[in-house]
């Protein structure tokens, strides 16, 4: 059975909850995760939340992942169904919620580009990208180019079979969040649930990267170019359904 059709299968029988706004199945989703000062993120925080730290410390990720069966209150858009997306996002709390916010995500399609703005005011950004998965025995490498400010690269390899890691560590911490915040255009916190099964992981990931941070994310960013990730995680992903929530401002 292919990645697609697997990913349609178990997405559409995810499909069936009435209050999900998206329905997709994320599959290959490389998290390179990197400290940074807190003065990095609090400027961007939406209201009411706090940073969500690792061993003490605030943490980005560098997250690049496919979409695959994407269903919009469950149409099918044609041309819209499949395309890769790349993320740098940054961790949270509302009380004990724990979740992620996001400083820019990037994706091909002009269209979902301009929804995500539109309705939830994400920082979403059209440009050329493009996504190629391989499987070579119990190995997997997973490619990424990102066409901002010249073309940069990303490519993870890892080895199987994936298994679910253990809750308390960091490979879960992560990759396994419930919820998503921004803020609105009138800055009032905008909250949204994720919904899927816990992910396994590939072992021994590893990444290459040639990556101009300041090009893709501003110069505020470019401190990270040629810095390693303090750890590298290849989860296997899964259908997901994403339903908005009120939960205050």
């Amino acid at each position: 059975m292919s990645e697609e059709s697997r990913g349609a299968g178990e997405g559409t029988a995810l499909s069936t909850s009435s209050r999900a706004f998206l329905t997709a199945s994320w599959r290959h989703l490389c998290l390179l995760n990197y400290p940074v000062d807190p003065g990095l993120l609090e400027p961007r925080l939406p209201p009411g939340l706090t940073l969500d730290l690792y061993d003490g410390r605030p943490y980005v990720s560098l997250v690049a992942f496919d979409f695959l069966d994407t269903r919009v209150l469950g149409v099918p858009w044609p041309g819209y169904r499949r395309f890769p997306e790349i993320n740098l996002r940054y961790y949270v709390r509302h009380g004990d919620r724990r979740g992620v916010a996001f400083v820019r995500e990037y994706v091909p399609g002009r269209l979902v580009a301009w929804m995500a703005r539109a309705l939830y005011n994400e920082p979403y950004r059209r440009a050329p990208m493009e996504s190629d998965v391989a499987l070579e025995g119990d190995g997997i490498t997973v490619r990424h180019r990102l066409m901002v400010g010249g073309v940069q690269s990303l490519t993870v390899r890892a080895a199987g079979p994936p298994t679910v890691p253990p809750p308390d560590s960091r490979a879960h911490f992560f990759k396994e969040h419930s919820w998503g915040f921004g803020h609105s255009r009138r800055g009032r916190l905008l909250t949204y649930e994720v919904r899927h099964p816990v992910w396994a992981v590939w072992r021994d990931a590893t990444a290459a990267l040639d990556w101009d941070w300041g090009a893709v994310y501003g110069p505020e960013w470019a401190g990270l170019n040629g810095v390693e990730p303090a750890s590298v995680v290849l989860a296997e992903g899964s259908p997901i359904a994403v339903a908005p929530k009120r939960l205050g401002a």
